[in-house]
Order: C-alpha cells, then sequence, then structure tokens
C-alpha cells in the first residue's frame, strides 16, 4: 500500500522507550505498521533508528513524535537530530488530550506509543531544532537557581517559624541559617558560571545587554528568557511565543453564561517565574509604557496582579522584538498606538532605530487583540520543550 505520510510515536522512559509507526493512506486512513521496545542507551539508539528506517519510503514525510519527559527523552532527540530526521516534541498534557479524542481509555506504554503515532500522522508539527551547548547549559544553570531561591525562601519561612515557636530549638535554628547561608553561595557560584557562559560567545552577550537596557530586567532574567525559548528560533511571531509561555487568554462563557476569562497557564512556567519580579521592577520605576498600561487594566478589573501579568507578557513581547532586531530598548518610541481599554489594538513596533540602521519586520499583520482576547490565528505552540 502507498502511504502518504509515516509517524513514528515514541513514549520515554528512564531504561527504555516504546515506538509505534503508523502510515497514513489517501483516505486518511492511519494502519499501525509495527511496535517494538527498545533500551534508552546509545545502542539502542542505533537499533531503533535501523528498525525505523525500514518502514520509511522515498519522498514520504516521516515524522518522529516524542512526549517530552523530563530528560529521558534528551538524548534520544540529539541522536535522531543528528541522524537528519524530522523530529517534534509533544507535551503530555497534549498527547492525553489528543489520546482521550481517540476512545483511549487505558493507558499503557505501547498505547501511549501508538497514540503519538496517530497524532504524528494526522497533525502539523514543527521541526525540532537541537539548542547549542551554550544554550543548553544555560538553561540547566538558570532553572537550578531557579530552585536555590525556591528553597532558600522554603528554608527562611522555616527559620521564621522556629523563632516564634513556643519553645527555640537553637541549633535547629543555626542548622537552617547555614543552609540559606550554604543556598546563597551557591547561587553565587551558578550565577559566575552564567555570566561565563554568556561572555564565551559575543553575540549572545551583545544580545543579552540589550534585554537589560529595560530597567527592572536583570541579566538572569535575560538569560532565563533566552535559554527557555532556545534564543526565541522556532517563533514566527509574538502570539507564538505568548501561547508557548502559558499567557495566552482563555474565555469560558456558553450562552447566556459568562465565566472567567484568564491565561491559559499551558506553557512554559521558567519563563513566567522568571517576569515576575521584572513585572513589578518596570511599573515600579515608571517604566516606558508599562506604568499607564498596567493601571489601564486595573482600572478596568480592579485586580491588580491581572495588570501585573498583562505586563509580564506586553515584557516578554518586548524583549522578543528587542532580540529579533538585535536593537536596545528605547522608552520613547515603546508604544507608538493610543488605545483605549477595549478597542482592538495592533502589535506595535516596539524599538526606535538609528536612521543608519534598518530594522526589519518580524510578524506582518501579526495580531489583532484586546487584552481579554488572543486571536487563534497563528497560536500554535512550537515544539520547544
Amino acid at each position: 500500500m502507498n502511504y502518504l505520510r509515516y509517524g513514528c510515536g515514541i513514549d520515554m522512559a528512564k531504561g527504555k522507550f516504546d515506538a509505534c509507526i503508523l502510515g497514513t493512506n489517501a483516505m486518511m486512513q492511519s494502519q499501525n505498521l509495527g511496535s517494538k521496545t527498545f533500551n534508552n542507551t546509545l545502542s539502542g539508539f542505533r537499533e531503533f533508528h535501523k528498525w525505523a528506517r525500514r518502514f520509511s519510503a522515498k519522498d514520504v514525510p516521516f515524522v518522529y513524535l516524542v512526549e517530552a519527559t523530563g530528560s529521558y527523552h534528551e538524548n534520544l532527540c540529539m541522536f535522531l537530530y543528528s541522524e537528519g530526521a524530522f523530529i517534534s516534541l509533544v507535551l503530555p498534557n497534549k498527547s492525553k488530550k489528543y489520546m482521550e479524542s481517540l476512545g483511549l481509555k487505558s493507558k499503557t506504554d505501547g498505547i501511549d506509543a501508538y497514540g503519538l503515532g496517530h497524532m504524528a500522522c494526522s497533525q502539523e508539527h514543527q521541526k525540532w531544532i537541537a539548542p547549542t551547548s551554550a544554550m543548553y547549559r544555560l538553561r540547566v544553570i538558570t532553572r537550578q537557581i531557579e530552585n536555590m531561591a525556591t528553597l532558600k525562601t522554603a528554608t527562611s519561612n522555616q527559620l521564621e517559624a522556629m523563632r516564634y515557636s513556643m519553645e527555640r530549638h537553637r541549633d535547629i535554628e543555626k542548622m537552617l541559617e547555614a543552609q540559606i547561608h550554604f543556598y546563597e553561595k551557591q547561587r553565587g557560584i551558578l550565577e559566575k558560571k552564567m555570566e561565563e557562559i554568556i561572555k564565551e560567545d559575543p553575540e549572545l552577550e551583545r544580545k543579552i545587554e540589550n534585554l537589560v537596557t529595560i530597567k527592572g530586567v536583570g541579566t538572569l532574567t535575560a538569560a532565563a528568557i533566552v535559554a527557555e525559548t532556545n534564543g526565541f528560533k522556532l517563533f514566527e511571531n509574538a502570539a507564538q511565543l505568548v501561547s508557548y509561555s502559558g499567557y495566552d487568554v482563555v474565555e469560558n462563557q456558553s450562552g447566556k453564561r459568562q465565566g472567567k476569562t484568564k491565561i491559559s497557564k499551558m506553557g512554559n512556567g521558567h519563563i513566567r517565574r522568571a517576569l515576575h519580579y521584572p513585572a513589578l521592577n518596570v511599573v515600579t520605576h515608571d517604566v516606558g509604557p508599562f506604568r499607564k498600561f498596567y493601571e489601564r487594566i486595573f482600572d478596568r478589573t480592579k485586580i491588580k496582579m491581572k495588570g501585573y501579568t498583562a505586563v509580564q507578557k506586553k515584557l516578554l513581547v518586548i524583549m522578543y522584538t528587542l532580540w529579533k532586531n538585535d536593537v536596545p530598548f528605547d522608552e520613547k518610541h515603546v508604544w507608538t498606538s493610543t488605545k483605549t481599554s477595549g478597542e482592538k489594538e495592533k502589535e506595535p513596533s516596539l524599538v526606535s532605530v538609528s536612521k543608519k540602521r534598518s530594522i526589519k519586520k518580524i510578524a506582518p499583520e501579526l495580531t489583532e487583540a484586546t487584552q481579554d482576547k488572543h486571536p487563534s490565528k497563528n497560536r500554535s505552540m512550537p515544539s520547544l520543550v
């Protein structure tokens, strides 16, 4: 039988992975061609690739779809990428919903691999682009700094509770103080490593310097955003970036009932955490258009956090634009349109450039959106996990 497309679903685990290959014919019917289990090792990768190529045909698309499971999938993805394969990543929550739509009630590794293979055949997927060594190391370090901050906060809360307890335990307090000191010391070491990685790449260093020209955005924030997005490589427009970060707005309305409107949070949580304090800073220090933008949202909703969340999204889009155009931030030419709440507004030109330097158009006719609504067009989330 002649197939128009092949899809290989891969369900990863720590020691092994299950693969299932399906083919789609002209009637858009998918047929299971084979399934097998392999070891999550280099020899297992080679055996798998040799087995999978038996089903491929010349000039017929072959898509490998992998469910991102912690870090277990990374070595296989790098191997397939080095072999020139078309590989795409999918978040577990997205694949789960798709399998439910197929009526797959049971959950096993083999069934998950079949569902992913069916998904690879029936949907369009973006090719995964492997991060550079610098980007990967930067992501590992920024995430570890985030973990250190979380541990320090938890330990500080324990110490505060201990100091106000009925009977104070000095030995335990000293232990907690020592832990806090350890986290602070380790964070300092990690930040130095982060700066060394940035300085190794002149282009990366220059572009991050452009991002930190926004008052309230530090090197750590800029490095975290860049690392989590792989240098914004997979984003064709700001709407995709907003969706990937979980800032896309979700409405809940049916008939006469009007539910709450909120952001989806179905995306990269590291980006949202990294932008929390910078959003507070740019509003507090009245940077560019952010304070007026915050006040406009707060006046309409009377919810402070909703205003700050909107500022986070706006800040992310501006950072994306600065990175793509390789220019510093300029407060005077950040927001060129004057719109009141409720009016539709197109994505503005977010930067000013000297006359000697031209600026290319990032996303022509990118989007038309109000703060409460985000367009569905161009919102597909890229495979950047």
